[in-house]
């Protein structure tokens, strides 16, 4: 038997009565853009999130455009992120009127640098959007204490993180505002595409749920030029069924985390991704380094076991980015990462034997 890299539906079988069951009202109620089951999805999540707000929308890049845009960046702004991520985030400051300034990654968590942040920053410099990376938080104490002494706001893209904390606290809770996907394969995933913004400031999120319904609060009365940007009534239901399961599907992923780094920790070759202290990582995805990444991928495959790389192209180095004429020596680890990540099976209903049929594959790799 092989392994997939994800099982969207064994979760769906698992729940299928609470899913049916979701999609069945909204049909029964016509409900399917805005409505009661977009209003129910938002409340519950601003709860899960620990936020005042939760503006639902379209999808994550779309969150991350609604925010810059509530937060009036404007031509000659510099936000400053990630080298390594996925390209929503750095597109996004540039459709929202600002340039990306990208930094390279801590060598150790895959999440940015701090330090790196501080170098970047110039005149034009606006504000930092920090990614928790394959579901680990970024070191946000540091990244806020560089935001406060400049004067920059923080929005932290959550898109890969639902319910990782730091130091205690969720992620998405330290900055002005905070941006998720719920794409199928995320820990919390829809059935076609999905997003959020969380705030609690009372003003940005008014702004934002008026730029995401063509620029008004009530329908035909448009105070500002919008976007059509709606979670509709499905994937609203869909969300809040799925929602609940959530804290379960978390602790089965730790669980099962735990498991490949104890199999796989003692390979030579394999580094299992660490958690820096006071940071709880809810793997998204599991990722190793591999310096023959591609011939152990190939092997797996071969053997039946799907893995996958995110992201083979570091941001700055994407031909999106030639303008900025980037070369890999200016982000020495994120660069360096690309040809070493590979992202194992990891689903919270992956089972110890086919955990065990990974393990004992990249055991006998040579």
């Amino acid at each position: 038997m092989g392994v997939p890299f994800a099982d969207l539906q064994l979760q769906y079988q698992n729940i299928k009565g609470e899913i049916d069951g979701a999609i069945a009202a909204v049909i029964r109620d016509n409900a399917f853009i805005r409505g009661p089951y977009v209003d129910a999805f938002e409340r519950e999540f601003a709860d899960v999130a620990e936020a005042k707000h939760c503006i639902s929308c379209a999808n994550g890049t779309d969150a991350l455009y609604l925010a810059m845009a509530a937060l009036k960046v404007k031509p000659g702004d510099e936000v400053i992120t990630t080298a390594h991520s996925w390209i929503s985030t750095s597109a996004m400051i540039t459709h929202a009127g600002a340039t990306p300034v990208f930094c390279d990654t801590d060598g150790v968590t895959f999440t940015i640098d701090p330090r790196a942040i501080e170098a970047a920053i110039t005149p034009r410099t606006v504000g930092i959007i920090p990614v928790h990376f394959y579901g680990q938080p970024a070191d946000m104490d540091a990244i806020m204490a560089i935001a406060a002494k400049h004067k920059l706001w923080v929005i932290e893209d959550c898109a890969q993180a639902h319910l990782a904390r730091y130091k205690g606290r969720q992620v998405g809770s330290f900055g002005v505002a905070a941006t998720y996907s719920f794409y199928p394969g995320k820990n919390l995933g829809a059935m076609g595409d999905a997003g959020a913004i969380v705030t609690n400031d009372d003003g940005i999120a008014e702004h934002m749920t008026m730029l995401a319904r063509h620029g008004g609060l009530i329908k035909h009365q448009h105070q500002i030029e919008g976007i059509n940007s709606r979670l509709d009534g499905l994937q609203a239901a869909i969300l809040s069924a799925k929602l609940p399961h959530l804290p379960a599907w978390t602790r089965a992923r730790q669980e099962a985390a735990n498991v490949y780094d104890a199999g796989l920790n003692q390979i030579e070759d394999v580094t299992v991704p660490e958690v820096a202290s006071g940071r709880s990582h809810v793997y998204h995805l599991y990722t190793i380094r591999h310096p023959r990444r591609d011939t152990l991928a190939a092997h797996l495959s071969a053997n039946g076991v799907q893995t996958a790389v995110y992201y083979p192209t570091v941001l700055p180095l994407l031909p999106a980015y030639s303008r900025f004429q980037h070369r890999p020596e200016d982000f020495p680890n994120a660069a360096g990462d690309q040809g070493k990540v590979l992202s194992l099976p990891m689903f919270a209903e992956i089972t110890a034997d086919q955990q065990a049929q990974v393990i004992d594959l990249i055991k006998a790799f040579h």
